[in-house]
């Protein structure tokens, strides 16, 4: 048997890393991933005939080295590939109820896009000065 799960998604809330007492980085970010909406077998469409989708948010966790690169490289509107499992988690709150929750734990994740670059990173590489060029 084996949990494994694939997600192709955006990321829709910036990762955000702590650190447990024994030193463990944990990253965490919001992932939403979308799919056509289907009636009676058939893709529902708009009153334009763009496709209807639903969207699925998922909590995404990831640990140590992995956790930083995410932190390091990893933005708002990026889109990943994860990989990784399910892992169910069960609580009580305050009032000693039960409360259950899901999150994916990232084994790896690649990166679909880049992040947005400011106008001032794009025109760094644009511009070259004259007294830099070899003769």
């Amino acid at each position: 048997m084996q949990n494994i799960v694939i997600l192709a998604g955006t990321i829709r809330q910036a990762p955000e890393t702590r650190t447990t007492r024994t030193g463990t980085d944990v990253t965490r970010f919001r992932l939403v991933t979308s799919r056509p909406r289907y009636s009676e077998g058939r893709v529902v469409r708009d009153e334009k005939g763009y496709r209807v989708e639903d969207a699925e948010w998922h909590r995404v966790v990831a640990f140590s080295g992995l956790g930083r690169t995410i932190q390091q490289y990893c933005e708002t509107g990026m889109k990943v590939l994860v990989r990784g499992r399910i892992h169910y988690t069960k609580w009580q709150d305050a009032e000693g109820q039960d409360r259950y929750g899901c999150e994916i734990v990232a084994e790896t994740v690649d990166f679909l896009s880049r992040a947005q670059q400011s106008e001032s990173d794009e025109d760094e590489g644009r511009f070259i000065d004259e007294d830099d060029i070899p003769s």
